[in-house]
């Protein structure tokens, strides 16, 4: 907001606007915080079902490492749905972020809340254009390097852990090949397909570790000036 030589800057808002803007913050946090604890409960399914995995496949020497895979995979699904949920919660995310900087940050410090940052425009067209903020690849990242990483780590872990002492210390490789065999899959198909899908795991935490959009990280709106980069509006 600008003003000319003499004036003082008035107030972008008055008592009333300042309300219904507590008001939608008040909404916004809410939805934040329902999501937030639908990422949980994903999350938590995950964690669930390796342990019941790790339980039946270590009960006897003789169980087989079968469930350890099936429940690999199950945790995938788990993680495409995380990623899902986590585009949504970074919407609402955004937007809290975005009011506590710009609206509650120069009312704490004494400050006539500014608009000439556009920080309430980027905020208008982000209601009224909702999209993602953030790209699907940016969140199953996320979400695999702060939680879901280590739960394949474990179980990959526990996998190998169960082929190379169960029944038997393992001898030979032949007995490897045989310990992995699934059916008609011979053992070094197995453990291929094993080592190509953690790969992929790895290089996908890595490739979007760098140009992240998502907002709420420590030190990402305080250090960006425009809001709409924060909101990922062009």
């Amino acid at each position: 907001m600008s003003t000319t030589a003499g004036q003082t800057a008035q107030p972008a808002y008055d008592a009333a606007a300042l309300g219904a803007l507590a008001h939608l913050y008040r909404g916004e946090m809410y939805r934040s915080k329902v999501w937030r604890g639908r990422l949980d409960t994903t999350t938590n399914w995950g964690v669930a079902t390796t342990g019941i995995a790790l339980s039946v496949t270590f009960a006897s020497v003789e169980n087989s490492p079968i469930p350890l895979i099936l429940v690999g995979l199950l945790v995938g699904v788990f993680l495409s749905i995380e990623t899902r949920r986590y585009r949504y919660f970074d919407i609402w995310r955004t937007r809290v972020r975005l009011m506590e900087v710009c609206f509650y940050g120069p009312i704490l410090k004494g400050e006539s809340v500014r608009t000439d940052n556009g920080w309430n425009d980027a905020l208008v067209r982000d209601y009224a254009h909702l999209r993602f903020h953030i790209s699907n690849w940016e969140a199953a990242g996320r979400r695999l390097r702060r939680n879901y990483a280590w739960i394949f780590i474990i179980q990959a872990v526990a996998y190998v852990a169960k082929i190379c002492i169960h029944p038997t210390p393992l001898g030979t490789l032949d007995e490897l090949w045989a310990r992995a065999s699934i059916g008609p899959l011979p053992g070094q198909v197995v453990l291929l397909i094993g080592v190509i899908f953690h790969s992929g795991l790895m290089l996908l935490a890595a490739l979007t570790l760098k140009g992240q959009h998502a907002a709420g990280r420590v030190g990402r709106l305080e250090d960006d000036d425009d809001p709409m980069l924060t909101l990922g509006i062009d």
